[in-house]
């Protein structure tokens, strides 16, 4: 009688060690983000100074007060809400700059989203100014359907909206509303 409930035990052991196994489930994405409540940034760094190299030349410089980073999202993305100021260089020489009040970094997409006082200075010392301008980083391609200003050489473009490659050496400004040519 005694190896009989011994058998009895042993089955009933390894049939609760069996079905614990088998309800177990991979699950470490919601151990991960247990005490981030779903609206809130996963982490937040302050008084960036990021520098972006390849082959030990540094190719951008990104100032920013502060960053929140939402990747934990489903749709991830960064946020600057205290704006950016970010300088690229092309073999050691300061090609442009770019500052605005507002940014978000799309991480699927690659689109960079500008707002508030956007300033765009090429190494040619075009500028261009916006209330909202976007970034694709793949196309390398800028563009904006807002209001925009646009001085290139002598003359001071005024228009809605703005097409552009990143060396703006096919810069359009879309429903020109005036243009003013300066005096040297």
């Amino acid at each position: 009688m005694p190896k009989l409930h011994i058998s009895i035990y042993r089955s009933i052991v390894t049939t609760c060690v069996v079905a614990m196994l088998f309800s177990c489930k991979n699950n470490f994405k919601d151990v991960q983000n247990i005490g981030v409540s779903e609206n809130e940034p996963i982490g937040v760094a302050e008084n960036i100074n990021l520098k972006y190299t390849d082959s030990g030349k540094v190719e951008a410089i990104l100032l920013s007060p502060k960053m929140y980073d939402y990747s934990n999202k489903a749709f991830g993305y960064n946020k600057f809400t205290e704006g950016v100021n970010l300088e690229v260089f092309e073999d050691d020489v300061k090609k442009g700059t770019i500052i605005a009040d507002y940014a978000i970094v799309y991480n699927k997409t690659n689109i960079i989203d500008l707002q508030g006082n956007v300033k765009v200075v090429t190494d040619a010392n075009d500028t261009l100014f916006a209330e909202q301008l976007y970034y694709d980083n793949k196309a390398e391609w800028l563009f904006t359907n807002k209001p925009v200003t646009f001085r290139t050489g002598q003359d001071v473009i005024n228009g809605n909206g703005f097409d552009s490659n990143s060396k703006f050496s096919n810069a359009e400004v879309l429903e020109i509303t005036g243009i003013i040519t300066l005096k040297e």
